[in-house]
């Protein structure tokens, strides 16, 4: 699976409606049978609107049309619902594109760009959307007020932001302030090794929902590593799966660097033919360890195969 088709399976693999396309140009929509089923995690629609691409196939009482932004903040908590003690679901990261479908009480409703992953954030942590020019590449990058080293940071942005600005010799001029051209790469730069990416993760806390250094889950690390490598990937382990047809299916015994490892409710990447790198919550932990002790545990723990599938997104 090259980079490309990689994304075309995975964006299309799992139903994912484009922001407007859907009922452009029209105030009503019918529905030609019933209303058809839907994973809420994916299908912007709640009890009392909808995202108006998923008009005609979903019934709602009214359909909104999605305002594009980005995220402001190093990393935003997307929580279930509109609440500061609701589960965190993902983050939204630095430059990331958000689709605004409601702005209530200070909490904004809609979902990420790039995963099409549905939920809330805080008001505050959307603005104008922005044309990425480059990627943080390191594992984090200090936002300067000025294009010195000694000056001071206004932010320090996770690994995978998305950022837009103009070159200046070693420095990266942005509405925001100066970034550093070595943490940096084009936004369309492809690293070959996502088990590389995922190494320098390793020690980073188990945060549930979590897509940064300073606390990952198990799909979040999986989707930041092949992020990396030009591969998007939804944002659940069991998506995931999904994305992955059984052309991309590998036997145990013949498994390899970069490959995914999926098991009931988690999923890791191999490091090499028998360890899996994993954000772990039985380790509260981004860990390296034998995937024949993954599989052990897992298969104490659950009445399930331990093992779901091992896949070569190629």
């Amino acid at each position: 699976m090259t980079a490309e088709t990689g994304l075309n399976s995975a964006i299309h693999r799992v139903r994912m409606g484009r922001p407007g396309a859907v009922g452009a140009g029209r105030d009503r929509f019918g529905l030609s049978g019933a209303s058809q089923a839907f994973d809420p995690r994916m299908v912007a629609i709640r009890p009392d609107l909808a995202d108006i691409a998923v008009a005609g196939m979903h019934f709602a009482p009214h359909y909104v049309a999605p305002k594009m932004t980005s995220s402001v903040l190093p990393a935003a908590a997307m929580r279930a619902a509109p609440s500061l003690d609701a589960e965190q679901t993902s983050e939204l990261l630095f430059g990331e594109g958000f689709a605004l479908l409601d702005l209530t009480g200070g909490w904004a409703w809609g979902y990420s760009l790039a995963d099409h992953y549905v939920g809330y954030l805080a008001a505050n942590a959307l603005g104008a959307p922005i044309a990425p020019t480059h990627r943080v590449h390191a594992a984090e990058a200090v936002l300067h007020s000025a294009p010195d080293a000694a000056s001071g940071g206004s932010a320090i942005l996770p690994r995978g932001a998305l950022v837009m600005g103009e070159c200046q010799g070693e420095w990266l001029a942005t509405a925001h302030g100066y970034l550093p051209m070595a943490a940096l790469v084009e936004i369309d730069a492809v690293e070959t090794d996502p088990a590389a990416v995922a190494e320098t993760l390793i020690g980073a806390p188990y945060v549930w929902g979590g897509r940064t250094g300073k606390g990952i889950d198990c799909s979040g690390l999986v989707q930041l590593a092949w992020r990396a490598a030009g591969v998007q990937l939804p944002r659940d382990s069991d998506l995931q799966l999904a994305a992955f047809g059984p052309e991309t299916d590998v036997a145990r015994d013949q498994l390899q660097r970069g490959d995914l490892v999926f098991f009931p409710g988690h999923v890791g990447i191999m490091a090499d033919a028998r360890t899996l790198i994993h954000a772990s919550q039985h380790w509260m932990a981004t860990k390296a360890e034998p995937l024949a002790d993954v599989v052990a545990r897992f298969a104490a723990e659950s009445h399930e195969p331990p093992v779901r599938g091992c896949k070569r997104p190629r």
